[in-house]
């Protein structure tokens, strides 16, 4: 292929992997911005005032991951990549008092039950025991058949439940990190354009900031780029082999229900689209000037993972995953 000028406004895909064992971690398909960047300052040998030979430093690298959507499991980079499914989560409910002198409150753990009188959460504690789930008071008369009280409490779930821990004892895995775009050229051609990080270590900075106005909430993942046993820092690539290839915007989407997802672009296809999803409740219309795709779940689908295969005229083609969720 020629040399052509190119240009990008894609946003990069970006597979992440365990350093060590190369297993892949998270590939991760809904970043807003992502970058990649090398620097490396220098020092001079002066004559008469002036730099006359430079002495390089070794290059200091970092990637970026900024993203609004992003799955739960994005978080453990921070951690040591764990997510554990057993967490204690504080309740705060209003019971109304069936027996006179107690409450049933089940699943709470046993020292965290306090009881206030409704309105009073916070203030003054009415006494009593837990046991068994319920509550019994100290002094029957406080609780009254009929009223309701505030209470809060701990309780373990073990079921539905996703956690990251944050400590001091667990330390950060080093990550082999792809990023993979599309550079569109001046002849209209579509070029992969991919950035391989070698050893990256994540800055263990972040924070979580949720508002009632503006924007969604975002959360930015830096690692930084060390060098690798082998000296590697950080390729750029450009595979021309697979040049005005077929690809799509998004490789993985997930509906509820009766949903539809946004319009997924194709690049490279040569002719005719065509879309073969692989469950008759899964449907994939073309639109646009063939360079789009429309997918949905049909309202009586089943919750489950699913494929849609886009084929163009010269049998090229590319698969997105479909996840069809209940909620």
């Amino acid at each position: 292929m020629p040399d052509i000028n190119k240009a990008n406004r894609q946003v990069c895909d970006v597979d992440i992997r365990v350093l060590k064992t190369m297993a892949p971690f998270l590939f991760f398909d809904t970043a807003n911005t992502t970058t990649a960047g090398l620097s490396g300052d220098s020092v001079y040998a002066m004559k008469k005032g002036t730099r006359a030979i430079a002495f390089h430093n070794p290059i200091e690298g970092t990637m970026t991951i900024e993203a609004q959507v992003m799955p739960f499991k994005a978080y453990a980079l921070f951690s040591d990549g764990i997510v554990d499914t057993t967490a204690t989560i504080a309740k705060k409910e209003t019971v109304v008092c069936a027996t006179a002198g107690q409450l049933t409150i089940t699943g709470a753990v046993a020292g965290s039950v306090f009881v206030f009188a409704e309105g009073e959460y916070g203030n003054t504690a009415i006494p009593g025991t837990y046991a068994g789930s319920t509550f019994t008071a100290t002094t029957a008369s406080n609780i009254v058949v009929g009223s309701a009280y505030e209470v809060g409490y701990l309780v373990t779930k073990t079921s539905g439940i996703k956690k990251v821990s944050f400590n001091n004892k667990k330390v950060p895995k080093d990550y082999f990190i792809t990023m993979s775009t599309i550079d569109k050229g001046e002849d209209d051609s579509l070029t992969p354009f991919i950035i391989t990080a070698y050893k990256a270590s994540i800055q263990r900075n972040f924070e979580l900031s949720f508002s009632s106005e503006g924007d969604p909430a975002s959360v930015t993942i830096t690692f930084d780029l060390l060098e690798d046993k082998n000296g590697n820092v950080m390729d750029i690539i450009e595979d021309t082999a697979d040049a005005d290839s077929m690809s799509v915007s998004t490789s993985s989407i997930r509906l509820a229900i009766g949903g539809t997802a946004p319009d997924i672009q194709i690049y490279g296809a040569s002719g005719a689209v065509t879309a073969t999803p692989s469950n008759a409740k899964i449907t994939a219309t073309m639109s646009g000037d063939n360079d789009n795709v429309i997918i949905a779940a049909a309202s009586d689908a089943t919750a489950g993972t699913y494929t849609v295969t886009l084929t163009d005229a010269q049998s090229n083609s590319v698969v997105v995953t479909v996840v069809v969720v209940s909620d």
